[in-house]
């Protein structure tokens, strides 16, 4: 209980600390820039958040990036996971400027064409007109990656041309660890950073690494290996894979930090729920879109439902977008987990409800989001 007391306290300290009176006035007043909207998606490994990027890959007038930070990782391998925080928030105070440069660091290179974007083969800006022929960016549809693999690699100065276009620009990534970090991107007016935080019942997420753990291989080398949390990091690599119980404390800090966040930050912060998301698509959808100053389409409506009625439900290509079953996806752990696994995770969520109970004026939203009788059959979505 202390512990969360004294994560509850820090969270309060941060934003004393880093108030000034002239950003606070501009912030509180709600005189923030409007001309451009900046929005990252905020998510752990495994958490439904490449489906949750591609409706804004998807949408006209979004420029989206899909785990930008993941050359510099790679190009870092295998620094720590904690000491990289400052470096990932740097990189993308750069690219929601459109300053691309910032690549030339880990490429190795002073010559960076689209081909060093990470996922560029589904890109819908990269593989559409003006850079490619083979789409049109205001057609709906996802990208094929053999089909844009045969377009002509293009100067990174091309792409930042056609990044400052577009009114909405958003970043998805995983590797932001503590929401804390990008503090002075939510203070900058000129970024006025908008974030969505994706969540997913625990057990999906514990069910969904272990089919996919050897691709997360480096990059839980890199997090077991901050030094800062090195002990809760190490649960990754216990037998039982207690992963569960470092996503909860991560979610834990980030919902005290709004929780105590000024209200203009919470605001610019939207909750989403995996489960949601695909059980009602297209009213989650108009939520979203909704924070995010865009416009629902009906061929984006017809889209998210076609991506959330496939034909069953594999794992065979854990990071491959879809079609899929939504309720095969969100139950398929119920098959593939065993009891023990179950109730590990289970057990850990209910403890951390009997800390941090809902109460009046700021309900816990974890501790009513995945207690064991959440997807009993009268919560299914017909």
């Amino acid at each position: 209980i202390i512990r969360w007391r004294m994560s509850n306290l820090g969270t309060i300290a941060l934003w004393s600390s880093t108030r000034t009176g002239n950003s606070t006035e501009v912030e509180d007043n709600g005189n923030r820039s409007q001309s451009r909207t900046h929005i990252y998606l905020h998510a752990t490994w495994r958490t439904g958040s490449s489906f949750l990027g591609e409706l804004f890959n998807q949408h006209p007038d979004v420029f989206y990036l899909y785990e930008p930070m993941w050359n510099m990782w790679q190009a870092l391998y295998p620094g720590d996971a904690g000491s990289l925080q400052g470096a990932v928030r740097d990189m993308m105070n750069s690219l929601f400027r459109c300053d691309f440069s910032v690549l030339k660091l880990y490429a190795g290179s002073s010559n960076v064409s689209t081909s060093f974007i990470f996922g560029w083969k589904t890109n819908k800006v990269i593989c559409s007109e003006p850079l490619c022929k083979a789409y049109k960016k205001h057609e709906i549809g996802l990208v094929q990656g053999d089909v844009c693999g045969k377009c002509h690699h293009r100067d990174i100065k091309e792409l930042e041309k056609e990044c400052k276009k577009y009114p909405v620009m958003v970043i998805k990534d995983v590797r932001v660890l503590d929401l804390a970090v990008l503090v002075p991107l939510m203070r900058d007016p000129a970024i006025n950073l908008q974030i969505v935080q994706l969540f997913r019942d625990p057990r999906a997420v514990h069910n969904s690494r272990l089919k996919s753990k050897l691709a997360l291989v480096k990059e839980s080398i890199q997090v077991l290996r901050s030094k800062k949390q090195s002990d809760k990091y190490k649960r990754l690599l216990v037998p039982s894979n207690r992963v569960h119980r470092l996503i909860c404390d991560n979610w834990l800090n980030d919902m005290l930090l709004v929780m105590n966040a000024p209200p203009w930050v919470k605001r610019n912060y939207m909750q989403l729920k995996y489960e949601y998301l695909v059980l009602r698509p297209v009213d989650e959808l108009q939520r979203l879109y909704r924070f995010s100053n865009l416009t629902l389409s009906p061929a984006m409506e017809k889209f998210v439902v076609n991506m959330t009625h496939g034909q069953g439900y594999s794992s065979d290509k854990p990071f491959l977008i879809s079609s899929r079953d939504a309720k095969e996806a969100i139950y398929a752990w119920r098959e593939r987990l065993n009891v023990e696994q179950v109730n590990q995770v289970e057990a850990y969520f209910i403890e951390f409800h009997s800390i941090f109970p809902p109460y009046s004026g700021s309900q816990c939203l974890l501790s009513t989001f995945w207690l064991p009788t959440f997807f009993s059959e009268q919560h299914e979505v017909e």
